[in-house]
């Protein structure tokens, strides 16, 4: 019955979540030609140059690279990322026809864009950490950036950010370079209220995760074969009971603390787990040891 209540409160996570992010493109930064990366901001430039409704867009470009997540990751782009890529792009694309792409603000006014700008940063970075504490995520170019970080040394936050600027820089060509400013600081705000609604530890680079349980090969392997990420068991014994209690730690990054969540409570409803902020991560899949050398010595 435990097992039955997480599933449907992960799923209405997903739900309420892939709703927010869809109201926060029709409503706000689809009408007010905000192109604030992802490929809601691809499809918003779309949207204003081809006229193509901007759930569509989403939908064709999203599911092409869910699969090739789907290729290079396994089975960490599950049922519940494509629900969330499905839910979102059909969200979308009702709000977009029932608002008729006009949103709720006279753009006539410039203030309206610095509002649009802020209210879908907020409304958007809201729905994706309901989207994250559901275990899931909408796809779309995250799994570029994380596609990035896996065949390069760069960390999946530069890889993120990276894929974002590439598609805001775009946006100076189609509406200007003011839109493109106020898409910087729709970025900023949606990272933000995600880590606020999805990592209420903070919003350091990456999460430093203790997870004991009897069942620690099975949480290993998910690390591991899931998330791509190295793993350690640390002997321990505890001391109520004197028995042995390995210990699994693991350093992942914000984007994947709530799936790993997720998978252990699948795993282990019993499993203890602590979550750190790790305020310097050095090494593969973050950042390389030579870089953080040359910080430290400024060459």
């Amino acid at each position: 019955m435990a097992n039955i209540k997480h599933k449907v409160y992960e799923y209405v996570n997903i739900t309420i979540g892939s709703f927010l992010v869809a109201v926060g493109v029709a409503y706000f930064v689809n009408p007010a030609k905000i192109a604030s990366g992802g490929v809601s901001g691809i499809a918003t430039m779309v949207y204003h140059t081809i006229g193509w409704n901007p759930g569509y867009v989403i939908f064709g470009l999203s599911v092409p690279l869910f699969l090739i997540g789907m290729k290079v990751f396994g089975k960490i782009y599950g049922f519940k990322s494509l629900l969330g890529t499905v839910l979102l792009s059909a969200f979308t694309s009702i709000l977009v026809d029932i608002s008729g792409g006009v949103g709720f603000l006279d753009y006539s006014e410039p203030l309206s864009v610095w509002l649009s700008a802020l209210f879908g940063g907020v409304t958007m970075g809201a729905g994706i950490g309901f989207v994250m504490k559901g275990g899931a995520n909408t796809g779309g170019t995250d799994i570029v950036a994380q596609i990035l970080n896996k065949y390069t040394p760069l960390s999946l936050g530069t890889c993120l950010t990276l894929v974002d600027a590439i598609i805001i820089a775009a946006s100076v060509f189609v509406f200007g370079i003011e839109s493109a400013l106020y898409a910087v600081t729709t970025v900023y705000i949606t990272g933000m209220v995600i880590d606020k609604v999805a990592l209420p530890l903070g919003a350091n680079t990456a999460k430093t995760v203790l997870i004991i349980s009897e069942k620690h090969d099975e949480i290993s392997a998910v690390i591991l074969n899931d998330l791509n990420h190295g793993a350690t068991l640390i002997s321990a014994t505890g001391l109520y009971t004197g028995n042995d209690r390995p210990v699994v730690m693991s350093v992942v990054s914000n984007q994947e603390v709530a799936v790993l969540t997720a998978k252990v409570k699948e795993i282990d409803e019993k499993a203890f787990m602590i979550v750190q902020n790790a305020n310097q991560v050095l090494g593969e899949g973050f950042i390389p040891m030579s870089k953080a050398i040359n910080l430290k010595f400024g060459n």
